[in-house]
């Protein structure tokens, strides 16, 4: 009776532990996510772009062309595209460049976009001071809208023997389909698709 009340409650400890183990995995990668992405915003790791508060100190003649691209996931109804294919810029100015998202569906849908800069060394240097990026976008059947970036490429990119050679610079972002916005779409009224900062 003795042994089998001690392997009951050895039994009874191993579960414990066993499901201990599993809610800090399930709990680990919840938390990789944004840790992940906080990491890529700071370093700009895997050509993850800068968010900045101010415009940049000092402009070089340095001139870097920015090319845009702008693409859409196969499960969302809507067209995107930026307004301009590429500027010509110096590293440090800022400059505005408008993309165009317009819903080609028969339904109100929400999208979210995600964004990348190549070559992805040079995202640590591609600062953003307005965008759109993971920001819920509302558009009814077939209206259209500007979502505006602005943006500079940090001069420091200069000094960087890695990026000497870049003379090009691709931003890039790609619209999802939002599932289960977090406001429901009827509740989002006559929100500004295309206001929304970073």
């Amino acid at each position: 009776m003795d042994r089998l009340k001690a392997s009951q409650r050895r039994n009874r400890r191993v579960g414990f532990v066993c499901a201990s183990i599993f809610v800090s995995m399930v709990g680990a990668s919840y938390a990789a996510v944004p840790l992940y992405n906080m990491f890529c915003r700071v370093t700009g790791f895997g050509g993850t772009t800068q968010v900045a508060t101010q415009e940049a100190d000092h402009v070089i003649d340095r001139k870097i062309i920015v090319r845009f691209d702008g693409n859409v996931n196969h499960t969302l109804s809507w067209k995107f595209a930026p307004e301009h294919r590429q500027m010509e810029m110096k590293m440090g100015e800022t400059r505005q460049m408008s993309y165009v998202a317009t819903n080609t569906g028969s339904r109100r849908t929400v999208g979210t976009s995600v964004f990348n800069v190549t070559p992805l060394e040079a995202g640590a240097y591609f600062n953003k001071l307005e965008c759109f990026c993971f920001t819920e976008q509302a558009l009814e059947a077939g209206e259209t809208v500007e979502m505006p970036v602005v943006f500079f490429v940090d001069p420091d990119m200069n000094n960087d023997p890695d990026l000497k050679h870049v003379r090009e610079i691709t931003l890039s972002y790609t619209f999802f389909p939002v599932e289960e916005p977090e406001q429901p779409v009827a509740a989002r009224g006559d929100e500004p698709a295309a206001q929304s900062n970073l």
